[in-house]
């Protein structure tokens, strides 16, 4: 349509034909208002192609201008020059708002980020209008009483009306301008580069963090950090969250931890001198290796899962000075992977995480046997053995909404479709499956008198920091301080009770599909009867529940050499892609007398995630402990040697001589 438009406005201009003229340009502007409100994609193809708003914007208005001047006396020229002088005059402020935001943006956007801490010394302030900060948005508002005022020109003849368009964006550009400007006095700037640096040195020396959690990601990987956040605060320390990209410090979610981002391998740097003693680590990224160079800090390899894929046993463990696992099974998988992990530095603590999981209580006890079908995504690998959704996903699903005793929540993978568009595919089509499923067995929604509301609403106050659309990265660190005492125990406590809301308000029966935060995958553990999935972490968290679980095998391999190949199945049902042993495993949960694995996931829950005593929260402590003294004693040590014993920056102390 833009380009349609641009079409008819350039024949309205050059025949010229007035109406052909007006209602190309007219159609224009409302294709660029449809654009930002709908098509946001086909605007960043635009981008691609070097026709973005501002090319659009000034080709519109110079077409509107040749219009002008073929229309009308021979004089024209002279009439129309002001209002083509005043058309640039709108450009050039334009460009001048556009180099002082750039200015601006460069004082706001600060070396370290935070969130629950005390900012305010860095003197930061309410960013500007997103109006002023987005280019395109902005030359189209103010544009648009110039693109009005020429456009009634050339449909009436008057000069008049287009120079009081073109005043008018004047007016409003160098309001703009006005705005902004002051923004970039000394008293009015943030604090400088270094200033914050500083500041945050002061910040480190006062709260002395002893052991933090790093993490480098891509948007969609935050729960790998966020499912480590309740284990780092039951600690007996001083815990800080280290992350690396910007964007990753408002999806980190609800803690009272200290978190700063340091984006900068400079400014990570300064973390050396600080008390750091230990970091933790839940995955490997590319920025890791970037701290593992700081020699003061020791560092642990937790990963954000346990299961039999080789990611469980990546040959980069061996760059932590431990890596932390849940049982024997794990342990077991490092020595027969043989990637360069010692087996001195394999430390068993547990899965702290699962202490919200809550034991088996026996057999179905409704009319409906909760059945959580949680597919794994598919890989890096592509290995067709890593997640069922392509080929069982389906089958499994229309095998259980069958049974008209099955309730199903369904919950995949926060990356299903990342790498193979047959998954995400697949994905959707199960939803539909469901969706149609719950068509059919409608029900009555329960009358919860607004609970689940107010208790939404209240987990809300306390998880969600409220900031005004424009807010930036700033802004945000001035609101998002030092956290009230005890917000912690509220959210644990408002959390529980949002948790009881939900399950309580859905219909009897009714079919789930759970994509969202809430509820959190351990709730629907709790909930569910039985879990199908596949080797993945999730079947090994399961465990702790102790009950029954079945895994589907896609990979091609015979049931043996599956269970052999996967220690994580050995207490499993192993399902094949045609579903057909579902009417089976659905007996077996409701008669638990038929369930002949019982005794073997009791088992496999001891070897995968260690003993039940101590608690692994207390293991989980006694780990770090053990690693702070080792990375105090080496610190001990380093300051004892002379100082000639410590390899450092050579130094030059002659002229250098060519060889």
């Amino acid at each position: 349509m833009p380009a349609a438009a641009c079409a008819g406005q350039a024949v309205g201009a050059l025949v010229p034909h007035v109406p052909l003229l007006l209602a190309a340009t007219a159609c224009s502007l409302a294709a660029e208002g449809v654009l930002y409100r709908w098509q946001r994609g086909v605007l960043a193809l635009f981008a691609k192609a070097h026709a973005d708003i501002t090319v659009r914007h000034v080709l519109r208005d110079l077409l509107l201008v040749i219009g002008l001047l073929r229309l009308g006396e021979h004089d024209r020229e002279r009439a129309y020059a002001p209002l083509v002088a005043a058309l640039l005059a709108c450009y050039a402020l334009h460009c001048a708002i556009q180099a002082v935001w750039v200015l601006v943006r460069r004082t706001r956007t600060l070396p370290v980020v935070t969130r629950n801490i005390d900012a305010s010394a860095l003197r930061l302030s309410p960013a500007p209008p997103v109006l002023l900060r987005r280019p395109g948005r902005r030359l189209l508002v103010f544009g648009l009483p110039a693109t009005a005022g020429l456009l009634a020109t050339a449909a009436t003849g008057a000069p008049r009306y287009g120079a009081l368009g073109l005043a008018l964006s004047l007016l409003l550009a160098l309001t703009g301008l006005g705005a902004l400007l002051p923004r970039l006095l000394p008293g009015r700037r943030p604090a400088g580069e270094r200033e914050v640096l500083d500041w945050f040195d002061a910040w480190l020396a006062e709260y002395r963090p002893t052991v933090g959690l790093y993490f480098s990601g891509g948007t969609s990987s935050a729960y790998q950090a966020n499912m480590w956040l309740e284990p780092l605060a039951g600690l007996d320390a001083r815990p800080v969250v280290v992350l690396r990209e910007r964007f990753m410090v408002q999806r980190i979610a609800a803690t009272d931890i200290p978190v700063v981002c340091l984006p900068k391998v400079s400014t990570l740097m300064r973390l050396e001198h600080s008390t750091l003693q230990v970091l933790i680590h839940p995955s490997n990224s590319g920025k890791t290796s970037q701290v593992l160079r700081i020699p003061t800090i020791k560092h642990a390899f937790v990963n954000h899962g346990e299961s039999d894929k080789l990611s469980s046993c990546n040959p980069y463990a061996k760059a932590y000075d431990q890596v932390w696992v849940a049982g024997p099974a794990a342990r077991e998988r490092y020595a027969l992977a043989e990637v360069g992990v010692e087996d001195k530095d394999v430390v068993e603590i547990g899965r702290p995480q699962l202490d919200a999981v809550r034991p088996y209580a026996g057999p179905p006890a409704g009319p409906y046997t909760t059945v959580l079908y949680a597919p794994t995504w598919e890989g890096w690998d592509g290995n067709p053995g890593n997640t069922s959704l392509i080929a069982a996903g389906e089958n499994l699903v229309r095998a259980l909404l069958a049974d008209p005793g099955v309730r199903l929540l369904y919950k995949p993978h926060p990356l299903t479709g990342s790498v193979d568009p047959r998954a995400g595919a697949a994905d959707l089509r199960i939803r539909e499956l469901i969706r149609a499923a719950n068509r059919e067995r409608a029900g009555a929604r329960p009358d919860d008198g607004g609970e689940l509301a107010r208790r939404a609403a209240e987990l809300d106050r306390l998880t969600t920091a409220v900031f005004r659309a424009g807010a930036d990265q700033a802004e945000r660190m001035l609101l998002q301080s030092a956290p009230e005492p005890g917000r912690a125990e509220a959210v644990a406590r408002a959390t529980a009770a949002w948790e009881e809301a939900y399950w309580a308000s859905l219909p009897a029966g009714e079919h789930q599909i759970v994509t969202d935060a809430r509820p959190a995958l351990y709730s629907c553990f709790n909930q569910a009867d039985l879990l199908i999935s596949d080797v993945s972490s999730v079947i090994s968290d399961f465990l702790a529940s102790g009950k029954p679980y079945a895994v589907a095998n896609t990979s091609g391999l015979a049931e043996d050499v599956f269970r052999e190949t996967f220690p994580t199945v050995a207490a499993a049902t192993v399902l094949t892609p045609d579903a057909a042993g579902v009417a089976r495993l659905l007996e077996t949960v409701r008669h638990p007398e038929r369930d002949r694995l019982a005794a073997a996931r009791a088992e496999l829950a001891r070897r995968l995630l260690g003993p039940a005593e101590p608690p692994s929260q207390q293991r989980f402590g006694q780990a770090v402990r053990a690693l702070c003294a080792a990375a105090r004693e080496h610190r001990a040590r380093t300051a004892r040697r002379p100082a000639s014993d410590i390899p450092g920056q050579r130094q030059e102390t002659g002229t250098p001589q060519h060889r």
